[in-house]
């Protein structure tokens, strides 16, 4: 892996950011600052963490910034259920952005596990 840009658990969550932004555009100008700001916080947060462990000097460290990135994907999981049931997001929204969601914990996960052996 030559950068951050490699890992596909950072591809995916690249993606699922830039969902966030389209499908948050027509978010109610009440939750500019609430709602659509957390949800794309936690998406900036979920790729920039896998971006800074990368660059760690231990894998220690690094695990520890990827496992930061599964809280952050968490929030968004929680975030988008919220604006779905307050009918900010259509059911096709909601379902990309799950769908999405889902797969970025697995690759995350095995991202991490496959670190985990060279911790020291």
């Amino acid at each position: 892996m030559e950068t951050f840009k490699d890992i596909i658990a950072w591809q995916k969550g690249y993606q699922l950011t830039l969902l966030i932004y389209k499908f948050t555009v027509q978010f109610p100008r009440c939750e500019e600052f609430g709602l659509k700001s957390e949800l794309r916080r936690a998406a900036i947060s979920y790729i920039s963490n896998i971006a800074e462990g990368f660059k760690k000097r231990s894998k220690k460290e690094s695990v520890h910034y990827y496992n930061r990135s599964e809280c952050s994907l968490e929030e968004i999981k929680c975030q988008t259920m919220i604006s779905y049931d307050q009918k900010y997001f259509s059911v096709t929204e909601y379902k990309k952005i799950n769908e999405l969601s889902e797969e970025c914990g697995r690759v995350l996960n095995g991202w991490i596990k496959s670190q985990e052996p060279f911790m020291t």
